[in-house]
């Protein structure tokens, strides 16, 4: 099990940048890969951005393809998701999850350890 804490979150106005982090603890993070999940209120938590234990391959969200990018340190166990062009859309709360599987997937029943989430707004 991998223990999984995110930050970064916060306000910011529509067109605006913001970049989060998630800090992983546990055990040997370069052996997962990871994502990032988002869920806003009343809809189900959807896939966001993924990248492979190496950072060879990522996988994106059509909604946010070209805007966010993910991005890995496996030196300091901490996966990133710099979002740009934030849109009246994309506020949510934000999770990374980690996942041990050998094929990098946006499918959110194959991770398998979940962060608590870190708020984003968007103001118009």
């Amino acid at each position: 099990q991998v223990q999984l804490v995110e930050s970064g979150g916060g306000l910011v106005q529509a067109g605006g940048s913001l970049r989060l982090s998630c800090a992983a603890s546990g055990r040997t993070f370069s052996r997962y890969a990871m994502g990032w999940f988002r869920q806003a209120p009343g809809k189900e938590r959807e896939f966001v951005a993924a990248i492979s234990r190496s950072a060879g391959n990522t996988y994106y969200a059509e909604s946010v393809k070209g805007r966010f990018t993910i991005s890995r340190d496996n030196a300091k166990n901490t996966v990133y998701l710099q979002m740009n062009s934030l849109k009246p859309e994309d506020p949510a709360v934000y999770y990374c999850a980690a996942s041990s599987g050998v094929v990098l997937t946006t499918k959110r029943y194959e991770y398998d350890d979940w962060g608590q989430g870190t708020q984003v707004t968007v103001s118009s």
